[in-house]
Parts: structure tokens; C-alpha cells; sequence
């Protein structure tokens, strides 16, 4: 089993930054790639972006070039960079990890871009 824990939503006005966090421990060792996914009201659970043991990154289309997911010195941890944010992406944001015998989310920490 992984845990996950979340931190370093919170609200935002359009056009500025939050950095996420995101800690993994317990079975990690068979660890595959890390992720970002997020749920805005009424709508699926989407991917934003996710990063291999490898260091292979994929980005969702709606946040290319404003948003950098990078590991930690640590192999457990991992980051989402946001920058330039719009009210568009004002969601729920949960951390998933990938190894060979599962996955696993956080439970989710809120974004809210709002003027």
C-alpha cells in the first residue's frame, strides 16, 4: 500500500503561482512514475501531468508551458510548478503513484484561482 500526502493549494488570483507537493511512502519501492490529476466541480478526474522513474514527462494540452512537474532529491517526492494560472484551472488536485502491483491518490488539495 502507498500513501500519499498534498500540500500547497490554496487561492490564488489569475496570472500568479502555487507550487503543490507531493509525498509518497509505505510500498514505494516498485515505484513507476508519479502524477498530477485533478477534479473540478461536476466534471472527471483528468491528468494534468506525470513524470517516470525515468524523468519522461507528459503534459496535459491545457497546461503546457505554464506548468513543470519535477521530482525531489528524494524519489518519493514530487512537484507541480504552476504558473499563470487561470480561474480555469481552479480544481481539486490529487497526487497518484504508479508502481508495477498498483496505484494509488491522495485525498486532494484545493486550488482556487479567483480574483
Amino acid at each position: 500500500q502507498v500513501q500519499l500526502v498534498e500540500s500547497g493549494g490554496g487561492l490564488v488570483q489569475p496570472g500568479g503561482s502555487l507550487r503543490l507537493s507531493c509525498a509518497a511512502s509505505g510500498s514505494i519501492l516498485s515505484m513507476k512514475a508519479m502524477a498530477w490529476y485533478r477534479q473540478a466541480p461536476g466534471e472527471q478526474r483528468v491528468l494534468v501531468a506525470r513524470i517516470t522513474s525515468g524523468g519522461s514527462t507528459t503534459y496535459a494540452d491545457s497546461v503546457k508551458g505554464r506548468f513543470t512537474i519535477s521530482r525531489g532529491n528524494a524519489a518519493n517526492t514530487v512537484y507541480l510548478q504552476m504558473n499563470s494560472l487561470k480561474p480555469e484551472d481552479t480544481a481539486v488536485y490529487y497526487c497518484n503513484a504508479v508502481m508495477t502491483w498498483g496505484s494509488g491518490f491522495g485525498q486532494g488539495t484545493q486550488v482556487t484561482v479567483s480574483s
